[in-house]
């Protein structure tokens, strides 16, 4: 029977308020340092701390959601997220905000996959991708929105402000998500027992493994190597200042959010390999076009492309994830975000030294020839 999918708009703001979490500490780090005591170079473990957590605990919440229901435990979840948002407004010194940082990554992780893999579960795969776009609405908005609400409320009433303001919203979310999962008929789910048995399954595929591969590169190319770069390399090479870099980032953020709205029309048009093809072609050649951009509005006009490519490409990676073990839909789809994130630790390094040893152009000129290279493969391999 079809779910209930007048539940997604409440699961888009879950989205919004969890990716938010991200974003929310990036105009805030100069006024916690100074509030802390502390460098803004100190404030690293509390970033890292938040991004490791965050992809650590994909762990446990797949199971746990295959197990207890997927909206249930990411109900639960957006809750204990937004008390730890709230707590964390009060930290007193670096050491309490590092581990309130971290436990609050640790539950905020659990709502975006387990949300995606109960669209896996509500929608028939022909119509999932469409779906799962109008879904990252949520997480696409945030990306554009939180940090500039968040560095304005900061502005006025201080950066605690901002923490409560998004604790706020993940609470009120939370229990509004709560009160509809508890009228909804508990899920079935085929998967027995709670631990790894179900990742030795998954990766025991060789499906599993490609998927799991693609993730991994996926998050070392554009998560680890282009994407926290770009603002680095406006300020730096053009000479912008933070916030003029961070409005030409934020097309990226439009191009995604146009995506979402046409998600439906493209994948009705291009179909899976087309997509693949066509957005990372389309990332590709905005990587190389960014590599050698003679200024920075090259770089912005740029950005648009890039955000509905990305989201072509990597979209199709997360429709595939909700359908690589269907009995375990959870745990498959938090296996990819770990997978992700792992790349993305993995490309950090990778080309912070490539930084070092040739600058930002080689940055994201072998961005492009990676992301070139994967989505060569993965269009040639088959899905299943």
């Amino acid at each position: 029977m079809r779910a209930d999918l007048t539940l997604l708009p409440l699961l888009a703001l879950a989205g919004f308020a969890a990716g938010g979490g991200m974003r929310l500490l990036d105009p805030l780090l100069p006024l916690l340092a100074a509030d802390l005591g502390v460098g803004v170079a100190a404030l690293a473990p509390v970033v890292a701390g938040f991004t490791l957590a965050y992809g650590a605990g994909q762990l446990v919440t797949g199971p746990l959601g295959d197990r207890y229901g997927k909206v249930h435990v990411a109900s639960f979840a957006l809750v204990l997220y937004g008390l730890g948002l709230a707590v964390s407004a009060f930290a007193w010194d670096l050491s309490s905000m590092v581990v309130l940082r971290t436990a609050t990554g640790l539950v905020a992780g659990a709502v975006i996959p387990l949300a995606i893999a109960w669209i896996g579960d509500a929608v028939p795969y022909e119509e999932r991708q469409a779906t799962i776009g109008r879904f990252l609405t949520g997480m696409v908005m945030a990306q554009l929105l939180i940090g500039p609400i968040s560095g304005m409320v900061a502005e006025f009433a201080g950066w605690r402000a901002s923490f409560l303001m998004l604790a706020a919203l993940a609470l009120v979310v939370g229990a509004l998500l709560l009160r509809r999962t508890l009228r909804m008929p508990p899920e079935r789910s085929e998967a027995r027992g709670l631990g790894l048995g179900q990742y030795a399954r998954l990766l025991g595929a060789p499906a599993g493994r490609r998927l799991m591969a693609a993730a991994a590169v996926d998050g070392l190319a554009l998560f680890g190597g282009a994407f926290p770069f770009t603002g680095a390399y406006l300020i730096e090479i053009f000479g912008l200042n933070a916030g003029e870099a961070g409005l030409v980032v934020a097309v990226f953020g439009l191009g995604s959010f146009l995506y979402t709205r046409l998600a439906r029309r493209m994948v009705g048009l291009l179909g899976e390999t087309g997509l693949i093809a066509v957005g990372g072609a389309t990332l590709a050649i905005a990587l190389a076009g960014i590599a050698v951009a003679p200024g920075w509005w090259l770089v912005a006009v740029l950005q648009l492309p890039m955000g509905m490519a990305f989201y072509m490409f990597h979209g199709v990676l997360q429709a595939r994830a909700t359908e690589a073990l269907p009995e375990a839909r959870a745990t498959a789809v938090s296996a990819f975000a770990m997978a992700l994130f792992l790349g993305q630790s993995v490309g950090a390094l990778a080309f912070g030294a490539v930084l070092h040893a040739a600058g930002y152009g080689a940055v994201f000129a072998g961005a492009a020839a990676v992301v070139a290279a994967l989505a060569a493969w993965v269009a040639m391999t088959p899905a299943r």
